[in-house]
């Protein structure tokens, strides 16, 4: 019995870091414009990107494909295993934090190439702590509202996530998991918080000729 569920808990870790890994992005894009976003705009496979390159239903089908490459395999670890606590957190922290290096540093593009991990790592705590994601979806609106950029909001939402997690579900592994992702963001979003400090960030309502201009 051990055997068996040692073997279902990698093969699931296995399968969450796979679908993770699809750049649902460079798909859409490639899909609606005949482009790989890789080679445009900042040269990042996430919905924004993606949106600012090829228009918003592209981004909005990436941002959807994202969030649901990381709940789809924590739903289905949550639905899988009876296992006492407290390895039943640890084992689906272990599921999301696959689903989330899946497309931060994904195979199909030898581990480079890879998001910023906000949508995919807010599609696993979906899974784990609606109450959380719906705390820190608040914070990024806000935020986005207020200055304009994504990655702001997506910042902030990163750093709020931790206590909004252990407020919602006072369990130590979500929180450390929720810990691990915010760090893994803010490295991914290096380039954007230098930007950010210079006031260079892209602001998201870009003019149509901009949009143009940083095609060619």
């Amino acid at each position: 019995m051990e055997s068996l569920i040692i073997s279902k808990i990698l093969g699931l870790a296995l399968f969450s870091y796979l679908l993770g890994a699809i750049p649902c992005g460079v798909i859409v894009t490639r899909l609606f414009v005949k482009q790989d976003i890789r080679r445009f705009g900042s040269g990042n496979i996430g919905a924004t990107n993606v949106r600012r390159i090829a228009g918003n239903l592209p981004g909005i089908i990436t941002l959807a494909g994202d969030v649901l490459k990381g709940f789809a395999p924590v739903f289905i670890a949550r639905n899988t295993f009876v296992i006492s606590d407290p390895w039943v957190s640890i084992l689906i922290s272990a599921v999301a934090l696959c689903a989330v290096l899946g497309h931060l540093y994904p195979i199909f593009f030898f581990f480079r190439s890879g998001g910023k991990g906000v949508a995919t790592a807010a599609g696993t705590f979906l899974a784990i702590s609606p109450p959380g994601v719906g705390a820190s979806a608040l914070i990024f609106l806000w935020v986005v509202w207020r200055y304009r950029r994504v990655s702001a909001g997506s910042l902030s939402a990163a750093a709020t996530l931790p206590a909004f997690v252990y407020v919602s579900t006072h369990c130590i592994p979500y929180t450390v998991l929720a810990v691990t992702v915010a760090v893994l963001i803010f490295v991914r979003h290096g380039a954007n918080i230098r930007r950010l400090r210079a006031g260079t960030e892209p602001a998201i309502d870009r003019t149509a000729s901009q949009k143009k201009d940083q095609k060619q």
